[in-house]
């Protein structure tokens, strides 16, 4: 497997932050209770992920190991504090419901992980790859994630997408439930953590049957083939 393709696959399903690491649960249990909350805090913490780790590899070379953790903290609150102000200014009414959401990106451990693990130690490119791959699997389970918890909970899905699409949202909800009373525990953060649960043992069971499929591959091709 080449580099570049381990890389993609690591970030998609193989080291998934949300699924294999376990890393940012606060974020995914608090804020995904629709899919444009979901999505807004995903696309933040990707274009963390891809500006943090570029800017760690390129000084990769120039930091000292013994400073290394609090310049890479540093270089993250920088990039964070920028995304928030944007948000602030042109997705205002987003950025006031994933309130302080969006400045605890800076304490994700899935970002400090990725630049300590990685970026510290490969080239800006392939640190560009593995940011935004990383961020798109973070991303594509908060967004399942809020998409189930929406759907449970209220019977819906893309409500409020006006707050990332603009007048064009208003005409993207979807009801798929009419008079809908709604499942509370659903849109908590315990309903959360237990769908999140589901999801992750759903992974593992796909693992488990490719990795027996293989095996049996293996097993049957002829000697010496």
């Amino acid at each position: 497997m080449s580099d570049t393709r381990k890389i993609i696959n690591d970030g998609l399903w193989t080291n998934n932050p949300a699924l294999v690491q376990i890393l940012g649960l606060c974020p995914l249990l608090a804020v995904s209770s629709t899919v444009i909350n979901a999505l807004g805090l995903g696309l933040a913490t990707t274009l963390t992920l891809v500006s943090s780790n570029l800017v760690v590899s390129l000084i990769r070379n120039q930091t000292r190991p013994e400073i290394r953790i609090p310049v890479f903290v540093l270089i993250i609150a920088a990039v964070v504090t920028a995304i928030e102000l944007s948000m602030n200014a042109f997705f205002h009414e987003l950025y006031l419901v994933l309130g302080i959401f969006i400045p605890l990106i800076v304490t994700n451990c899935v970002i400090i992980a990725r630049a300590e693990a990685f970026a510290s130690k490969n080239s800006p490119g392939a640190s560009v790859l593995d940011g935004l791959m990383m961020g798109i699997g973070f991303t594509a389970v908060l967004v399942v994630l809020g998409g189930l918890r929406e759907v449970i909970g209220q019977g819906t899905l893309f409500a409020n997408a006006h707050l990332m699409f603009g007048e064009l949202g208003y005409n993207m909800t979807i009801t798929l439930i009419e008079d809908y009373r709604g499942f509370l525990l659903a849109i908590l953060p315990p309903g959360a953590f237990m769908l999140l649960g589901f999801m992750i043992a759903i992974k593992n069971v796909i693992d488990a049957r490719r990795k027996r499929a293989a095996s049996a591959v293996i097993l049957t091709a002829p000697v010496g083939a």
